[in-house]
């Protein structure tokens, strides 16, 4: 760590606030995926298990097909994270080069995303829905490699469960002042941005898409300034 400059400096500052604009993005994104797209979601493996589980004891081929599509999409796009940050070296202050670039390369996929969004005018269907969900399960992978391999300078931003649970069993004893203050944070920038991306949606469905890829990029530049 380099003298003068702790965690609890400006840098570690600017990290954390990336990454509750990189947990509103998720939350734009699982808004989106649920209700838009195959009504399965893009980061979350869990419940797409539970509802592949579901489709399959209801032999509904499309559900079935839905979760699938969202697995493999996570699949591949955390390997590729894993793959683009391999050999960078974790830093407690800052994202190394190769979490920003695979963090660039979710924001760009996502912007692909919306632009075929925008070209079915915010509701896609058939293989273009499908290829969506993949796209956007794709991303959120990326994004979760991403954050696992900047370590203690990041925090989980695709899936908030044990994060919730860590932090009301630590309550009563008292929270680490370090990361205690920003768990509500994230998880209140969860709701924004699941909220913001419907009420988009809403109000002008084929621009609904960009919200993901802005915010994703907003958190690059926080976390990238020097």
């Amino acid at each position: 760590m380099r003298p003068g400059r702790g965690r609890d400096g400006s840098s570690a500052q600017r990290m954390r606030i990336a990454v509750v604009v990189l947990v509103a993005a998720s939350g734009a994104v699982e808004a989106l995926s649920f209700t838009a797209l195959d009504h399965v979601f893009a980061g979350v493996m869990t419940s797409n298990l539970a509802l592949l589980g579901m489709a399959a004891g209801q032999a509904r081929g499309a559900g079935v097909t839905a979760a699938l599509l969202a697995l493999g999409g996570f699949g591949a796009g955390t390997a590729a994270g894993a793959w683009v940050t391999r050999g960078g070296e974790e830093d407690e202050e800052r994202w190394s080069a190769p979490v920003l670039s695979c963090l660039v390369g979710e924001a760009v996929l996502l912007a692909v995303g919306a632009g075929v969004w925008a070209a079915s005018g915010g509701a896609p269907g058939g293989v273009t829905r499908d290829v969506l969900q993949c796209g956007a399960a794709a991303a959120m992978g990326g994004q979760c490699a991403a954050m696992v391999a900047a370590g203690r300078a990041a925090a989980p931003t695709t899936y908030l469960t044990g994060t919730l649970a860590t932090y009301i069993v630590r309550a009563p004893g008292g929270t680490s002042a370090r990361s205690g203050p920003w768990v509500p944070v994230r998880l209140a920038a969860l709701i924004a941005g699941a909220a913001a991306a419907v009420a988009l949606h809403r109000a002008v469905p084929a621009w609904a898409g960009a919200l993901p890829p802005v915010l994703v990029t907003a958190a690059v530049l926080t976390a990238a300034l020097p």
